[in-house]
């Protein structure tokens, strides 16, 4: 059986040609299927009654039901989508100057292991496919209505979205097509702790931003935080952030979590100055936001703003990204869903 949604345009119009019907009858499904609050193939009403059925026993309409939410006092809504083996992926609705944007998860759990991230303590449980990961959008949408319908999209919720790369790509794909979800990919974001084939193969096939989780300006620091390091080590790491094919007034955007005493010295801001130096960049600076477990606390804002201003007097872009959704743990790096204990809750 088919997951239909995890079949972009183009594999629709494949679908409706191996069964014998024109490929613009493939279109007319795929457009039915990303439209809020379609509840079955009997709800496509330009089918026939014939093809409708024929449609309906080739495969099957993942739905993502929100089985979880709370909201903070920001106004960031964090939401539990209920997948059909019974497990649970997190995502966060982030209001914004006026508009809203949505971190999408793309795996259960992450196998990355960086020492200063809750998901990563799940340990990697499964990748997501397709239909869950653009189902997530859909399902905020129809959960809490057009009016809170996301402008931006960011790929950095639960998992490392390159290791899921195929799904991630078709996900995207349909998000942006103008017959799926409609988003413009100026308006996408793929985050990545540093998988540097697969971030160079994403920069060829998808015109969406790019966002390194960098966090540290030496392989010394970044090894101990990030064992990706390891694997792909900074001289790597930058080499692939030059050649990365950058449409007109894009830029890279490198997240930096500030650990006290870690990584937040002016020496480190200087380090980092020069790492970046002749990459279309801006900086976004995140203090780090606590997590049961993690032994890890945040520098004071001075110590923050000083690193700031050393990255500023170099001509760098920086921000100091007010974290959102801390009191409901919504917040960078606190995505966590306890496997054992919702399987436990959710036993009848």
């Amino acid at each position: 059986m088919i997951d239909f949604r995890s079949l972009t345009r183009k594999g629709f119009e494949e679908l409706a040609i191996e069964m014998g019907l024109k490929a613009y009858r493939g279109r007319q499904v795929f457009r039915w299927l990303w439209r809020p609050g379609l509840g079955g193939f009997s709800g496509i009403s330009d089918l026939s009654a014939g093809m409708r059925e024929r449609f309906s026993q080739a495969g099957y309409i993942t739905r993502l039901k929100v089985i979880a939410e709370r909201r903070s006092v920001d106004g960031t809504i964090k939401l539990g989508f209920g997948l059909a083996d019974g497990l649970m992926v997190e995502g966060v609705l982030i209001p914004e100057r006026g508009r809203r944007t949505l971190c999408v998860s793309t795996q259960v759990g992450c196998a990355m292991g960086c020492r200063f991230c809750h998901t990563a303590e799940m340990g990697f449980v499964r990748q997501l496919e397709t239909s869950e990961i653009a189902g997530q959008v859909l399902s905020v949408i129809e959960h809490l209505g057009e009016g809170f319908r996301p402008k931006n999209l960011v790929f950095m919720g639960m998992g490392e979205p390159l290791a899921n790369y195929e799904n991630l790509i078709k996900a995207i794909d349909i998000i942006s097509d103008d017959l799926g979800l409609g988003f413009s990919k100026r308006r996408i974001t793929v985050s990545t702790c540093g998988l540097v084939p697969e971030m160079l193969r994403l920069g060829q096939e998808a015109d969406v931003g790019l966002a390194i989780s960098l966090h540290a300006p030496d392989d010394e620091t970044r090894g101990e935080m990030m064992p990706v390091n390891r694997r792909y080590p900074l001289a790597q790491l930058m080499a692939a952030c030059r050649a990365y094919p950058l449409s007109p007034r894009r830029r890279i955007t490198f997240e930096y979590l500030l650990l006290a005493g870690m990584n937040d010295s002016i020496d480190h801001a200087r380090k980092l100055a020069k790492l970046l130096r002749g990459i279309p960049s801006k900086i976004n600076l995140i203090l780090f936001n606590e997590s049961p477990g993690l032994p890890f606390v945040a520098p004071s804002m001075d110590q923050a703003a000083a690193f700031q201003k050393v990255l500023m007097d170099a001509g760098y872009t920086v921000i100091i990204r007010k974290s959102k959704g801390q009191d409901i743990a919504a917040a960078c790096g606190q995505l966590y869903v306890d496997m054992q204990g919702y399987a436990s809750a959710t036993q009848p």
